[in-house]
Parts: C-alpha cells; sequence; structure tokens
C-alpha cells in the first residue's frame, strides 16, 4: 500500500462516523392531543385530518419524526382520567381541543405546553393570564369574543321578529358556561328578549329541557360553542324542528345538518392553524411568548329550506350577507 492510499484509507475513516451521523433518523417527537368530541364522529375526523395537513405541510409526519398520542372526551366525559394518561407518557407539547379538554389537562400539568383551540374566555377560565403575554404553560386559539353573543342574538331577532324568548342551551361543566349566560343576557336585555339559560349535560337533559321551553310561543333557541351539544347536535336539529323554534348556531355543521343560521368562525381553519403553534413549540418556542390569536374572519350560513318549514321569511339584507345559502 502506497503512503497515498494510506492516507486516503485514514480520511476515510475518519469521515465514516460523519456518514454514520448524517445517516441517523430524524428523532421522533411527541404530542398529545385531547379531543372533546366522539371518536367516530365526522367532525373529529375532519379536524384532525386538517392538523395532520398542516402539520406535515410544516415538515412532521407522523412515523417518521411524530408521534401522535390521541384520546376522546366527548362532552368532557372522562377528561380529568384522560389528561392524567396523555401527561404520564410525557409529550413535548399537548394539543387541548375545547375548554373542558383545556381544563382537564391544566390541572395535570403546568410544565407541559398546551395550544388550546375552541375556547372563548381563556382568560376568565384560567388558563391565560392575558392574550398578549399568556405567561405560563397555555396559548391557542381565542374561539369567539364576548361581542358575537350580541351579533348572534340580534341575527335571531332579525330572522324571527315575533321572538321574545331565548333558550341558551350549554352544558354548565363547561369552564366558559357562565361566560356566555353573562354576556348573553346583557345582550338580549338591550333587544328587550328574555334569556332562559338552558343548562344540559346529556341527549335526555336536551330533550327534556327543550320540550319544556317550546310549552310558552314565542321562543327560540342559540346554542354557544359546546361540546355537549355538538355531540348530540342531531337530537338539537330535530327537537328544533319538531317544536318551530327558530335557532342560532355557533358551528357551521349543525346548519349543513339542518338548522337554520350559523355565524362563527371557520372550525377547520382555526384548528388547522394550531398546527404553526405545535411547530414553533416543537422548534423551541415558549407558549408564554406566544400570544393568544384572535377570530380575523366570520361567516354566515343560512338554511332556507329550514327558514321555509318555520314560516320565516328571511330578510333580503340578511339573505345578501351570508356567505352561503342553503336552498
Amino acid at each position: 500500500m502506497t503512503r497515498r492510499d494510506f492516507t486516503l484509507l485514514l480520511a476515510g475513516a475518519a469521515a465514516w462516523p460523519l456518514v454514520a451521523q448524517a445517516q441517523q433518523p430524524e428523532r421522533m417527537r411527541r404530542i398529545g392531543v385531547l379531543m372533546g368530541l366522539r371518536e367516530d364522529d365526522l367532525e373529529t375526523k375532519s379536524r384532525l385530518a386538517k392538523l395532520r395537513r398542516e402539520l406535515e405541510r410544516l415538515g412532521w409526519s407522523e412515523g417518521s419524526n411524530l408521534h401522535m398520542d390521541i384520546r376522546f372526551a366527548p362532552a368532557g366525559d372522562q377528561g380529568s382520567a384522560l389528561a392524567k394518561e396523555l401527561v404520564a407518557l410525557r409529550p413535548e407539547v399537548m394539543l387541548a381541543h375545547t375548554g373542558q379538554a383545556t381544563g382537564a389537562l391544566h390541572g395535570e400539568t403546568r410544565v407541559i405546553p398546551i395550544v388550546f383551540v375552541n375556547v372563548s374566555d381563556p382568560v376568565g377560565a384560567g388558563f391565560v393570564s392575558n392574550l398578549a403575554r399568556p405567561d405560563g404553560n397555555l396559548t391557542g386559539l381565542l374561539q369567539y369574543e364576548q361581542g358575537i353573543i350580541g351579533k348572534w342574538l340580534s341575527f335571531l331577532k332579525e330572522i324571527a321578529p315575533t321572538l321574545v324568548r331565548v333558550a341558551l342551551v350549554a352544558d354548565p361543566r363547561s369552564p366558559i358556561y357562565g361566560y356566555f349566560v353573562r354576556n348573553a343576557k346583557a345582550a338580549a336585555a338591550t333587544l328587550a328578549l328574555e334569556l332562559v339559560p338552558t343548562p344540559v349535560e346529556n341527549d335526555g337533559d336536551i330533550e327534556r329541557s327543550l320540550d319544556t321551553f317550546a310549552r310558552q310561543p314565542n321562543g327560540g333557541l342559540l346554542l354557544p360553542p359546546d361540546a355537549t351539544t355538538l355531540t348530540h347536535r342531531d337530537l338539537v336539529i330535530a327537537l328544533a324542528a319538531r317544536h318551530r323554534l327558530p335557532a342560532m348556531y355557533a358551528f357551521r355543521v349543525f346548519v349543513i345538518a339542518g338548522g337554520l343560521m350559523y355565524y362563527g368562525t371557520d372550525q377547520l381553519d382555526m384548528f388547522g392553524r394550531t398546527a404553526s403553534y405545535i411547530d414553533r413549540i416543537l422548534r423551541g418556542a415558549r407558549p408564554a411568548d406566544l400570544p393568544v390569536q384572535v377570530p380575523a374572519k366570520y361567516e354566515t350560513v343560512l338554511n332556507l329550506r329550514t327558514a321555509k318549514t318555520l314560516g320565516l321569511r328571511v330578510p333580503p339584507g340578511l339573505l345578501v350577507a351570508a356567505d352561503e345559502v342553503i336552498e
């Protein structure tokens, strides 16, 4: 072997560790997800699919460099136990869907970063100290500001002018139930409407409460964002139709399924946007330095078939303002 060959051999041997290091697979990162809906709910599947697409766009691929542990706590069922289970897996960041899921995870850790979505009053619920500087291990996306409640009621009164009573139907176990009731009472007073808080925790509660509310005339329904009513949306829509109750919903899926009217934010878009915060945290950002994002765009969807069935005439101005009309 010549001196030149020996030198090349040594150089090649020195490079082998570098080559081997370059060929090492990327470290697997772990995130936990606590969903506030059933695993078999189409909304669950579409939202998780959106999350996966956005994470992949940002360079995170399940089975390659990302592992997702997902648990399902519809309407908060077993939320505390599932939150404890997720925290024990020691993920690097967690996604909390709904206020109840956020509360459950927050109760288990003040260290692991948590990104929340579908939460409307994170300051009042004690999740963050303020929106601009969360100052803790939580940040995320604000679903609705309190001004949205006046919009919901005014739209409902516009499409049903004879309305005098409105039932606010939601689960009292949600950390934002009181927030919506308080603000809805104030907004209802300005429209000469009587607000009737209607707490429900399951399908039986929903049926009994709406049957009772419908015994008096000129009533309508307001359904703020709530995992329980979303889980039982088919029952809610059927009861509203049976009792001829005009209803305003906080989720588009209600109107697509036959509900009367929706005004709110694009839920799929918001769920997908959580991926950017998960990505930034995995790359070293602190939740305390990531401001809570506020909604930037709202949409209105009207179901004219349902309006006709209820005997309602949709005002031309409302019809023109609608982003989508189902005929």
